[in-house]
């Protein structure tokens, strides 16, 4: 496993990954906090595609990745984050929204714990999921890193892209 760091505006992110494919966005503090296994090897050679698109993200240019990933996870984690990718750049969905949309409209608290354990964080936005009554819930950065992240979406969604 590779690793190297990207600074960005909401602190010095932890990409982590093999030569085929990211598996780890870790925020610098927080529940999402990661730091390097013993046995990873630092290069940021494999992180060029996903440092370009995650800077051109955070300027305003980006809404969408293509990036191979790998995120871990039980099958129904993967729906939830599968679920998380179809939400459009700007937008918030509820966690009974989410349920929904993965076949299981009772599973709420269950989407919120897979969303939580989103290993992809930015990429697959799990800071688009918020509570039914509009509120912001935690979040593998903190509150303050999910406020940013929906703010930067806002403020870019109706501008045109370079």
């Amino acid at each position: 496993m590779f690793y190297t760091m990207l600074a960005s505006p909401v602190g010095e992110l932890l990409l982590a990954g093999d030569e085929d494919a990211l598996h780890t966005i870790g925020f610098p503090s927080g529940r999402g906090a990661v730091v390097p296994d013993a046995g990873w090897e630092p290069n940021p050679a494999p992180f060029a595609d996903t440092t370009r698109q995650l800077e051109d993200y955070f300027a305003g240019k980006r809404r969408t990745f293509d990036l191979p990933l790998a995120p871990t996870g039980t099958p129904f984690q993967r729906e939830v984050l599968a679920a998380l990718q179809q939400i459009p750049y700007g937008e918030t969905r509820s966690y009974g929204e989410l349920a929904k949309a993965v076949g299981r409209p009772r599973a709420s608290r269950a989407v919120g714990a897979a969303n939580g354990r989103n290993p992809l964080p930015i990429v697959i936005p799990c800071h688009s999921a918020i509570g039914s009554d509009g509120s912001l819930t935690g979040f593998g950065g903190g509150l303050a890193t999910k406020r940013f992240l929906l703010g930067l979406e806002r403020r870019h969604a109706g501008a045109a892209l370079l």
